[in-house]
């Protein structure tokens, strides 16, 4: 039977919606020079890709959903939906979320479907709407909790719940917290970080709702100075189509560009800073991750 969860997305429109008002409000009452604050254009641009987003996941479902249902239906192991495995599969979810999310950082072919929620400059509420339209590579992460008897419905839940999570903690609004909640939770602190183009910020805090897997895997990052938002190329574009493509579109033209058939493998499942030996050093993968070779302009 297949759990009652509620559609936590569509619910938490509303409050997306106030609390988007509300910063911006709090923008025209109280302006601090130094934040990136909001710009018509990006915002618009974020907002059309959230939107966008919704409609691309609905077509991205239908493959995913028949996948992890044939995989469910094979598996001889059952996880009840109850009062206490729920927070257990959050648990879970989040877990696997973080190496989606990293596993999203440093290889190029996923990079491209994950550069999009980077390519703002400016850091606030409606760039947590700033969602890709190619979401379609992040589900074999998800694999392992199908296979535990998570069933895909209470899967679809605890991604939703982590993406509503995401949402608060894309501010400037907010500052540090008391220490307890930054030690273990995912914050706006952190998440600043997430988004800074300095190189002593880049890829690091890929947590969704906690913090800790960073920390444990060694890819946390405090912050200090003031973070620059954006990739470390910037695109200048605002059409949607472009935000959403430009890097699959670097992508072929490397591909193309390419003198062998080792070279185009790498210039799509190696890090986004990735070159071919003897054009020159390559950049580690996690310290160029925000890097897109041939921005759209």
């Amino acid at each position: 039977m297949e759990p009652n969860l509620p559609d936590v997305v569509l619910w938490s429109i509303p409050a997306f919606v106030l609390l988007t008002v509300l910063e911006m409000v709090s923008y025209r009452l109280h302006p601090d020079e130094e934040a990136a604050g909001y710009e018509a254009k990006d915002a618009a641009t974020s907002v059309t890709m959230g939107l966008g987003s919704l409609v691309f996941d609905l077509l991205w479902k239908i493959p995913v959903v028949a996948v992890y249902t044939a995989l469910y239906e094979l598996t001889p192991l059952r996880v009840p939906v109850l009062w206490w495995t729920v927070p257990l599969m959050l648990l879970a979810q989040d877990f696997f979320y973080y190496w989606s999310h990293r596993g999203h950082h440093v290889i190029r072919i996923l990079w491209a479907c994950h550069v999009v929620h980077h390519s703002s400059r400016n850091f606030n509420l409606t760039t947590a709407l700033r969602q890709p339209w190619t979401s379609l590579t992040s589900w074999p992460f998800y694999l392992p909790l199908i296979v535990l008897g998570v069933h895909p419905a209470a899967l679809a839940f605890c991604s939703s719940a982590n993406l509503v999570y995401q949402f608060w903690v894309h501010t400037e609004r907010i500052g540090t917290l008391p220490r307890p909640f930054e030690y273990v939770l995912n914050t706006p602190a952190h998440h600043r970080v997430h988004h800074a183009s300095q190189g002593g910020y880049l890829d690091r805090n890929f947590g969704g709702i906690l913090i800790l897997w960073d920390r444990v895997f060694g890819s946390f990052a405090a912050e200090g100075e003031r973070p620059v938002y954006g990739l470390t190329k910037n695109i200048t574009t605002y059409n949607p189509f472009r935000v959403a493509t430009h890097e699959y579109a670097a992508i072929a033209r490397d591909v193309r560009a390419a003198g062998s058939w080792s070279e185009r493998a790498g210039r799509v499942f190696r890090g986004p800073g990735w070159q071919p030996p003897g054009t020159g050093a390559s950049v580690p993968a996690e310290a160029s991750a925000r890097s897109t070779a041939g921005q759209a302009r």
